[in-house]
């Protein structure tokens, strides 16, 4: 037997997302509420410039309250193709467009409430290319070497996990030659 929905509501509609709250029938024949985010997904990228420094983004997170320093991101839009959307981000919160990006892995960013998937790319081949961004968005651009960005993790300057991950996979990816 699986897990069964009974009744279903989308009980919020947002910009980037939906709340749902299902009434679900599990295996064990009990019935339980669970609310989840629905979201479209998004892509992050690990720009590598010529000079072999990493590019971040140092932005206000109103969640965290606070600028948080983060791989450059966005949310994919509607029929997008996910390198489409990290070609578009790369141009917007960074001026530079990829001429070659590697899928670093894909995930579910937290699976215990959001159907949220993210894509990580390499971005490498740097060229200046600007794109205008969001106008809720006020981005610094940050660059620094791999040592450096680790260092900022162990200190607590980088507290988003999908720049800490991003980071992990791209130093596997240079130890290996390996990705996804």
């Amino acid at each position: 037997m699986t897990n069964e929905i009974l009744s279903s509501e989308t009980v919020f509609r947002g910009r980037a997302f939906k709340i749902q709250h299902d009434l679900v029938l599990r295996p064990n024949g009990k019935k339980t509420a669970i609310d989840t985010v629905y979201h479209i997904g998004a892509v992050a990228m690990v720009p590598i410039d010529g000079q072999g420094y990493l590019l971040f983004v140092r932005q206000y997170r109103h969640s965290a309250r606070k600028r948080l320093l983060e791989l450059p991101a966005g949310t994919l839009e509607e029929g997008e193709p996910v390198e489409e959307t990290a070609q578009r981000e790369m141009r917007e919160e960074v001026g530079m467009a990829p001429g070659r990006l590697t899928k670093l892995a894909e995930f579910f960013l937290a699976p215990g409430y959001s159907t949220e998937r993210m894509h990580i790319y390499l971005a490498e081949d740097l060229t200046p290319e600007h794109l205008p961004g969001d106008e809720d968005e006020d981005l610094e651009v940050e660059r620094m070497t791999l040592d450096e960005a680790f260092g900022a993790i162990r200190s607590g300057e980088i507290e988003d996990a999908k720049t800490m991950l991003g980071l992990f996979l791209f130093r596997e990816y240079l130890e290996t030659g390996k990705s996804k």
